[in-house]
């Protein structure tokens, strides 16, 4: 019996076999129309393949626009660090051309002074509440540094040694309001005029050259450089330009107003001009 049902599932199969390559073969054969139940199988698979595809493309674009955007994302956020590191690099490259440009006048400064020793120095401190009193530079008493020295800019006169420690000095600038912070002078006109550097004026940002004889004559424009005559600076370093001349209240003396050369505000890189030049400058100018 068993053999019986055997036989029959193996006639079965192959009789299944044949048809399936029969029906292949038919519809594989070059016809110029299907027959109905083809057309509505293939109707069918069609429908149901649409149906599929364009959930499934449009998931696949879905997928495709979040990666496109995560990249997007990423990129933008390197050319943000790219742009950041080169705002950053500007700004270094241009405090250093700054502070090459500051050496570079400094020490053309500092060889063209004849018959002086002198130290260059930079500020490490100011008081916020002094800024226009006091500056702290990095020479002292081992570097040579000696109280009543003059401190000067690439640009001009700037100040005198008021305190020196071991490692570090004070600067009183010209700008302090000190009455006592007195600087021989002169200004370069058809004549020399004399007078006393005396005073800051806050509101005109300008220093007041003070003693001045009613019947000098000077210019606006006219140089004021250290007269030498005081025994303290050496001669001849540029202290600022006359703006104007005012009469004084007793009608026997005039002020002169002189724009500073030196720009008390922003300044640091300095020289200190040592005692050893004042003494050769004061011989020279016999003060």
């Amino acid at each position: 019996m068993p053999q019986f049902f055997l036989n029959k599932r193996l006639i079965v199969l192959l009789i299944s076999v044949i048809l399936l390559v029969a029906l292949i073969g038919f519809s594989l054969r070059e016809r110029d129309r299907i027959s109905k139940p083809e057309q509505f199988v293939r109707d069918i698979v069609g429908f149901g393949q649409s149906i599929i595809a364009k959930p499934a493309t449009g998931i696949a674009g879905f997928f495709d626009d979040v990666k496109d955007l995560k990249h997007t994302y990423e990129e933008n956020q390197k050319l943000k660090s790219h742009l950041d590191s080169m705002a950053s690099l500007e700004a270094e490259n241009h405090d250093l051309k700054k502070e090459n440009e500051s050496l570079r006048a400094v020490l053309k400064k500092k060889n063209s002074l004849r018959d002086s020793q002198s130290i260059q120095a930079q500020v490490i401190a100011r008081n916020p509440d002094q800024w226009y009193e006091q500056i702290v530079i990095d020479k002292g008493e081992v570097n040579g540094v000696a109280k009543n020295m003059a401190v000067i800019t690439s640009t001009g006169f700037l100040g005198k040694i008021t305190q020196v420690d071991k490692f570090s000095s004070t600067v009183e600038l010209l700008s302090s309001p000190d009455t006592t912070n007195r600087v021989s002078a002169k200004i370069q006109s058809s004549k020399d005029v004399f007078g006393l550097i005396e005073g800051y004026d806050e509101k005109t940002k300008m220093l007041m050259l003070k003693g001045l004889d009613y019947n000098i004559k000077v210019k606006k424009g006219d140089k004021v450089v250290t007269s030498g005559l005081s025994g303290l600076f050496p001669s001849d370093l540029l202290i600022g330009k006359v703006s104007k001349i005012v009469p004084d209240d007793n009608g026997l003396t005039q002020t002169a107003f002189v724009k500073p050369a030196a720009d008390f505000y922003n300044v640091s890189d300095v020289i200190v001009v040592n005692r050893l030049a004042q003494k050769v400058s004061s011989s020279n100018n016999g003060g």
